[in-house]
């Protein structure tokens, strides 16, 4: 009786070169976590004052500075758009909404606007345009 061929026979083996160490992969992930502590270590700038935007003709401000202080009047939007206090169920899931759209809005606001607000009606259009896209109100005309 002939001898029964396996499948090992008939297929020859196949050598597989060996595996590269991924030194572009390393080198991207070292350099992200290198910035990820340099930016947790280095000095954070102070948030800024509502009192800071008063006078922005004679001391503009940077838009993103304007901008930071927009959007830490979220939770404020909201008790306006919802008529809810803070802590209810309709204000906590607007906070929420607009949380979620404030990187979006951001880079809408920094496209439309010069990089330096140095005047009220330029930060009122900023304030406005800014509220609309965090917290937007359907009905009212803009």
């Amino acid at each position: 009786m002939p001898e029964r061929l396996s499948s090992g026979d008939l297929i020859p083996p196949i050598k597989k070169a060996p595996m590269k160490f991924p030194k572009v992969t390393v080198v991207l992930v070292c350099a992200a976590l290198l910035f990820v502590l340099w930016e947790q270590t280095r000095e954070q700038p102070e948030p800024v004052d509502a009192s800071r935007l008063s006078n922005l003709r004679a001391n503009p401000v940077q838009l993103s500075a304007a901008v930071d202080w927009i959007v830490t009047q979220i939770p404020q939007f909201c008790s306006d758009a919802t008529g809810e206090a803070e802590g209810a169920s309709a204000h906590l899931d607007c906070v929420e909404k607009a949380d979620a759209r404030t990187s979006s809005c951001r880079r809408m606001l920094y496209d439309r606007f010069p990089a330096v607000v140095a005047s009220e009606s330029v930060f009122r259009d900023v304030s406005l345009t800014a509220m609309e896209c965090l917290v937007p109100r359907p009905g009212l005309v803009g």
